[in-house]
């Protein structure tokens, strides 16, 4: 067993008999499909856009952790088969079952149109959740658009979410906009009312950081 933790395919495992990529449904209706099928693990939930880029960490019995991108569990696999799902309603966890095959999580190619659009639908949405103008702009290079077109998605999901808690609509008053920089690391600051995504183009969707991380940035967590 600890063998086969620590082994280069460890960050594959999953539920004993799933697909690499599988569709689950929680005790209470929480949906999601996990992707276990490229590089790193990935999982989206049904009722959001963005796509969490998951660690593998062994953790007691045998089991595995798999982590969001400030160290926080994500799901967890039984060495049994079972999977658990940790949401913001239940962080404590909920039971998962399988509910069939499903499709790859990836990023297409953009055209320079097609990423100028994407920026304006992300502006579009986190606009609605301000209700005031949120400008998104971005520095990108054909290597790096698929990944800044998501990354200004997970932003707009991150300011959606802020504005469903007190704490984040007040901070939500002081942003001014969005901008989305290439460099070699993904990170997330809040600087003098701009939200700055950094893109590591090469490193696929880990390389932009998860809604919890600009939450993070943003002194909400």
């Amino acid at each position: 067993m600890r063998g086969s933790l620590f082994s280069p395919s460890a960050g594959q495992a999953g539920p004993a008999g799933a697909p690499p990529v599988a569709r689950y449904v929680s005790e209470t209706g929480v949906r999601f499909t996990f992707d276990r099928s490229q590089g790193l693990p990935l999982v989206k939930f049904d009722r959001s856009p963005e796509v969490w880029v998951l660690r593998p960490q062994p953790a007691p019995r045998g089991d595995i952790l798999y982590l969001n991108d400030l160290g926080e569990p994500i799901l967890r696999a039984s060495r049994t088969g079972g999977l658990t799902v940790f949401t913001t309603d239940r962080p404590q966890g909920l039971a998962a079952a399988l509910s069939g095959g499903g499709q790859t999580l990836r990023m297409s190619a953009l055209s320079p149109q097609q990423l100028l659009e994407r920026l304006a639908m992300a502006s579009t949405r986190a606009t609605r959740a301000a209700r005031r103008l949120i400008p998104f702009e971005a520095d990108a290079s054909p290597a790096s658009s698929a990944l800044t077109a998501d990354a200004a998605q997970v932003a707009a999901e991150a300011i959606t979410r802020m504005a469903r808690l007190a704490e984040g609509r007040l901070l939500l008053g002081g942003i001014e906009r969005v901008r989305l920089v290439e460099g070699r690391q993904a990170r997330a600051d809040l600087r003098q009312g701009v939200i700055e995504i950094t893109v590591a183009p090469g490193q696929g969707m880990s390389g932009r950081p998860s809604s919890d991380r600009i939450l993070a940035a943003a002194g909400i967590r």
